[in-house]
């Protein structure tokens, strides 16, 4: 592996994973495509971890922005502000459950048999869809902050995080829309899925440095710290500005990215121009 040109790229895909980390158009799809077209290295078991733990830079981003909301004996919180701080911890174990689940159960599946590009594109479209529909047909919210969730919707909210496990599909993209269904407002529901990423995030990485961490060499390993590093630095910028726009906008472009994306991989597919990696 060329260090250098290995670090220049993984400078590209830190910059993509900071930005659809937190967006519900599939970081991991568009990390899978990116590699496709660009390739980071022909070290599988590297690529199988790079993919999941560069999320970690971002997942630092969340940390560090919401410190003071996520840290339940922060100086200066009340002891009512505690006890919804802890609460708020609880719901955030009781939604990462099934993901946990569903993600010890299907790694290995998922890794051999699920990322293919046409599996991509379709999730793309199919969530596109989905999102697109929900939009319409939106209700008044009847929960507008996370401190009014309660541990059934947020067990539900997990189980559809948990669908996450398709490339494609989006952990954030289906945490929301799930969200979204069970009456969250968008910000509310941007906001859980940022909390939602947190322990399901490092469960992951864990996951993938029990399995791969052998086969990686010191330079593989400098170059999954230059894309955290860059990720975490995008995702600071990237958090706050989808605060800003869930706050006034609905989540309907995301719903026709997806679709124009997902449409436009299968055309390349079947026009042979990705025909090394699609199914």
């Amino acid at each position: 592996m060329n260090l250098f040109l290995a670090i220049l790229k993984s400078i590209v895909f830190g910059i993509v994973e900071g930005i659809t980390e937190w967006l519900p158009i599939s970081s991991t799809g568009h990390l899978i495509l990116l590699n496709a077209f660009m390739p980071l290295t022909d070290n599988m078991e590297f690529w199988n971890m790079y993919k999941y733990i560069i999320q970690l830079g971002a997942i630092m981003a969340v940390i560090i922005l919401y410190f003071y909301k996520l840290n339940p004996w922060a100086s200066g919180k009340s002891e009512t502000e505690k006890k919804n701080t802890l609460r708020m911890w609880l719901m955030i174990a009781v939604a990462s459950v099934p993901t946990g689940i569903v993600g010890l159960a299907l790694d290995d599946f998922a890794d051999e048999h699920l990322n293919s590009v046409t599996i991509i594109a379709v999730m793309l479209i199919v969530y596109g869809i989905a999102f697109i529909i929900v939009e319409n047909t939106r209700r008044k919210p009847t929960v507008r902050s996370v401190s009014q969730l309660t541990y059934q919707k947020a067990f539900l909210i997990g189980l559809a995080q948990s669908l996450a496990v398709i490339p494609g599909t989006s952990r954030s993209g289906s945490t929301i829309l799930g969200a979204s269904l069970l009456g969250l407002s968008r910000s509310a529901a941007a906001e859980f899925s940022f909390f939602l990423a947190i322990p399901v995030m490092f469960g992951i990485s864990l996951l993938k440095l029990i399995k791969h961490a052998a086969a990686v060499s010191f330079g593989e390993i400098v170059v999954l710290l230059v894309g955290m590093a860059v990720s975490f630095i995008v995702s600071m910028i990237v958090i706050r500005s989808i605060m800003r726009y869930v706050r006034t906008h609905s989540f309907k472009i995301f719903g026709l990215y997806r679709i124009v994306l997902g449409v436009l991989i299968l055309i390349l597919g079947f026009a042979g121009l990705l025909t090394s990696v699609i199914a």
